[in-house]
């Protein structure tokens, strides 16, 4: 649906705004709102319980996503921003430029780290409106523009409030929030299908791949009991081996190592985050100094299939085979290293990303809030399924279909978020700057 736009407009005065509808105010924020009004003080009892949210603790569009309870004698120096309904929270980082969350009746514990510009509007801004306006695309941009620091990009909040704001009459303001809120709200829905697509998707990727690597292609072959009761039945022909008697495991290097008086050569390293579910991120790919002699011991060679040692619970035992795209490279002690002596890599790395194994990982595994690691001593007892060769092969073949039939699907899904995102971000902004006049269809539907 298209929408109408103002009858009259002229120069906000204002270069990067342009033009506004007539009978808007432009006006610098700080005029319209206080900031930072609130801070716990230094002598909070040390018992005290807080409900604390970090500036990783609130996503675009979603607002607050996670927070944690904790006694102030435990809780970081930055924990300290007091907020109360009505404010508006904005990442004063540019590195989460668009962790920006509106404070909606807050328990009264609620505080919020120094690394937010705490905006409470006063009586000529709706609460409402000033929520999707300091999240608008113009709003950001002038935060970037003014933002100083090279590694750590950051604006002060008193610059922050010294932009200039687009203040429309109060019932105005009101109206649009209105709009906004219930526009914004079926957008989201949207996204919510899209995200729940791509989550079935994920899980019946992994249900077809547990399926086949356990059971193979052929419903009508004869089955055995594997011997491992929670695996159950495998066809008969196939066999079942410890994965210590088909292949190597290589660990890695650990950080902080003294090389004092030792010739050392500088290479790039694997970390957790590098490797992922079926492919590597080498976007970011660190160094480190080791000892020259003990570079063959710790280099990867192509085929070598990587698996993570641990870390969070999706990150166990998830990994890729690896092709030689960095020589030499090595990994971190927190990432495996497994080299196939009798079983192909593609094999092997199937069987590793396969339901049943991450459930023998986890089995296995020392667990502890929200982390969990397996050792390389238990991980070489994975009860590996072999079949032969030759139904391997036309199991992975089966396999490489489907995973690009979820992979294609995936990606649409993908694509349809980010496409609705864009709209919800155009929407906000269109609006508050007075792009589209809503006023009308406040209390109407405007799909």
């Amino acid at each position: 649906m298209s929408f109408p736009r103002y009858p009259k407009y002229k120069d906000s005065g204002v270069e990067w705004l342009g033009e506004v509808p007539e009978h808007w105010g432009v006006k610098p924020l700080k005029t319209v709102a206080s900031h930072n009004d609130d801070v716990l003080p230094e002598d909070t009892p040390p018992d005290y319980e807080i409900n604390y949210v970090d500036i990783s603790g609130v996503e675009a569009g979603a607002g607050i996503t996670t927070r944690e309870t904790m006694p102030f004698s435990a809780a970081p120096s930055r924990a300290r921003r007091k907020v109360q309904h009505g404010d508006v929270i904005v990442s004063t980082v540019r590195t989460y430029l668009r962790a920006i969350a509106r404070i909606v009746e807050p328990e009264s514990n609620l505080v919020v780290s120094t690394g937010f510009a705490a905006i409470r509007p006063r009586e000529a801004l709706c609460a409402g409106f000033a929520g999707y306006m300091l999240s608008g695309n113009h709003f950001i941009e002038q935060v970037i523009a003014r933002s100083t620091g090279v590694s750590y990009p950051a604006i002060n909040a008193s610059e922050l409030v010294g932009i200039p704001a687009l203040l429309p009459p109060p019932k105005e303001q009101a109206a649009i929030a209105t709009f906004l809120d219930r526009e914004t709200a079926k957008i989201d829905a949207l996204i919510a299908e899209q995200q729940r697509l791509i989550e079935l998707l994920q899980e019946k990727r992994q249900a077809v791949i547990s399926h086949v690597v356990t059971k193979g292609l052929n419903p009508d072959a004869p089955m055995k009991d594997s011997g491992i009761e929670w695996l159950g039945e495998v066809p008969e022909h196939w066999q079942v081996i410890p994965l210590k008697r088909l292949a190597d495991i290589q660990t890695g290097v650990a950080k902080g190592k003294d090389n004092s008086g030792k010739a050392t050569i500088s290479v790039p390293y694997l970390r957790v985050a590098n490797v992922q579910d079926g492919y590597l991120d080498l976007n970011e790919v660190t160094t480190i100094d080791i000892p020259a002699d003990e570079l063959p011991r710790y280099s990867l060679r192509a085929g070598d299939v990587l698996m993570n040692e641990g870390g969070d619970f999706d990150k166990l035992g998830r990994g890729c085979i690896w092709e030689g795209q960095l020589d030499p490279c090595i990994t971190q002690n927190h990432v495996f290293a497994v080299r196939p002596r009798c079983v192909s890599a593609q094999w092997l790395n199937a069987i590793t990303g396969s339901g049943y194994a991450q459930f023998y990982f986890m089995s296995r595994s020392k667990q502890s809030t929200n982390l969990a690691s397996i050792s390389s001593t238990n991980l070489m007892e994975l009860p590996v399924i072999l079949p032969p060769n030759e139904e391997q092969s036309g199991v992975l073949s089966f396999m490489a279909t489907q995973t690009s039939l979820f992979t294609s699907l995936t990606a649409k899904a993908t694509q349809a978020i980010a496409l609705l995102q864009e709209r919800r971000s155009a929407l906000i902004s269109a609006a508050v700057t007075g792009q589209i006049d809503v006023r009308g269809l406040a209390g109407s539907e405007a799909a």
